[in-house]
């Protein structure tokens, strides 16, 4: 897969908060940091967290998205928008960082500003 598909095929992922699917595109022992999180390690344990993650929203959708690769280091950047429960918009930028080993995530980095996001 080219890394322009692997991205958007990512994307579509994450935007129907399919598990799953955005955990198959990750190496067994992948490291995911989201903001200023803690580190989450090992893929059974970023299931975990993406499930509470996405249970924890009604819908996310990226835009805008831009993509660069330095070899296995590829780069994203563009613009969240997260729905709350309540029906209530947060839209920030926010960049990625994915390490790639053997055309799989081993390490996914995103900086994003969610701190407005549970108030």
């Amino acid at each position: 897969m080219s890394h322009n598909n692997f991205i958007n095929e990512m994307y579509l992922a994450i935007d129907a908060r399919d598990t799953n699917k955005l955990v198959s595109y990750m190496t067994d022992d992948a490291k995911f940091i989201f903001a200023n999180i803690p580190p989450v390690e090992g893929k059974s344990n970023i299931s975990g967290f993406l499930d509470g993650f996405f249970k924890s929203i009604k819908a996310i959708s990226h835009n805008e998205i831009e993509s660069w690769n330095a070899g296995e280091v590829w780069f994203v950047t563009g613009k969240v928008t997260y729905t709350r429960h309540d029906d209530s918009i947060l839209q920030v930028p926010f960049g990625v960082i994915l390490k790639m080993r053997d055309s799989l995530i081993k390490d996914y980095q995103i900086f994003v500003d969610a701190s407005e996001l549970y108030k």
